[in-house]
């Protein structure tokens, strides 16, 4: 009997664990098409950024009062900001045509830093037709003045301020930079966080020393990134009241298969996409379904998080344990 394998995540049904993350490959219709003809089981849209949406207000904003201070009058032909369309259409309607031309859930991408106004476009991303809406949070406290409170306070407020915006869950890619993960996903969680997306990877720029500039330098994950997510899924398994997302590294069936067992509810895909193209999505499916097959596997949901340290009746001396092993046992 072939093993089931589908897997809940955000309170969605996914056919399998593998989910497209947000890249260019899922920046257009024809693209998100072949992605789920090989086999995705839900697909994340590239990121609307917050700046993007600010500036396109100001430059209607601006549009709007240019010749205002010609004549008092000329205010009252001008429409109020915030019953003006300056939605970001495009997007809209990425999210729209992909409800239509997909049968995958459709998750739509946020990326913001501070909690203000732009956050309402998370209604708009609803009534476009998404199936959840995925907060890529990119902060990077450099100011000597944020202490770790305020800046853990601003992730929180985020997240309570988009999730009050909507009735679809709310996924949270957040950074591994925290001091007390556990208690921050934990606190994400109570602030309408759904699901957490673990991690994100912060830009790490370059220096061209012909020009004496900086560069920003983009490289995709490998394999050997996949740990730093394991590790964390496997604590917060069972702790968290939120759906588990791995990303960053998965580019073969055993790495999902590792995720899956620390407790991943599903693996997010993209540099193996870009190297590989659709295609490999039907790799990683049919490699994860011939490792269970072959250790009687009943489904995924029965496999997630049997590795993790809630399955584990001491974890700390576990961690601690494994931590010692992994440095005396070293030969060089």
């Amino acid at each position: 009997m072939r093993p089931d394998l589908r897997s809940l995540y955000l309170g969605l049904e996914l056919r399998n664990p593998i989910v497209a993350a947000a890249s260019p490959m899922t920046n257009s219709i024809d693209s998100l098409k072949r992605l789920q003809d090989a086999g995705v089981a839900a697909v994340v849209l590239p990121s609307l950024f917050e700046e993007q949406i600010e500036h396109e207000e100001m430059a209607t904003h601006n549009l709007m009062l240019s010749g205002a201070e010609l004549s008092p009058e000329a205010r009252g032909f001008f429409p109020e900001m915030q019953n003006y369309n300056t939605g970001p259409d495009k997007y809209l309607k990425l999210i729209s045509e992909a409800k239509t031309a997909l049968s995958v859930p459709v998750i739509p991408s946020l990326n913001g830093h501070t909690p203000g106004g732009w956050t309402r476009i998370a209604k708009q991303f609803e009534e476009a037709g998404a199936d959840a809406i995925e907060l890529n949070i990119y902060f990077l406290a450099t100011d000597p003045e944020d202490s770790s409170a305020r800046v853990e306070q601003r992730y929180v407020d985020l997240v309570a301020s988009v999730s009050s915006m909507v009735s679809i869950p709310v996924a949270v890619k957040v950074s591994p930079y925290f001091s007390a993960m556990t208690n921050m996903a934990a606190r994400l969680a109570s602030a309408g966080a759904a699901g957490l997306v673990l991690f994100n990877r912060f830009l790490q720029p370059d220096i061209l020393l012909d020009e004496l500039e900086v560069a920003p330098h983009l490289v995709l994950s490998t394999s050997d990134e996949l740990r730093l997510a394991l590790r964390w899924i496997a604590i917060l398994r069972g702790r968290v009241q939120a759906s588990l997302a791995a990303t960053g590294g998965a580019h073969t069936a055993d790495d999902a298969l590792k995720l899956l067992l620390a407790g991943a509810d599903c693996v997010m895909i993209a540099s193996c996409l870009l190297r590989q193209g659709p295609a490999h999505v039907a790799t990683l499916v049919n490699g994860v379904e011939k490792w269970m097959n072959e250790r009687d596997y009943i489904s995924v949901e029965q496999m997630k998080g049997s590795l993790s340290q809630h399955a584990c009746p001491d974890p700390a001396a576990f961690e601690r344990s494994n931590y010692m092993k992994a440095l005396t046992s070293y030969t060089g």
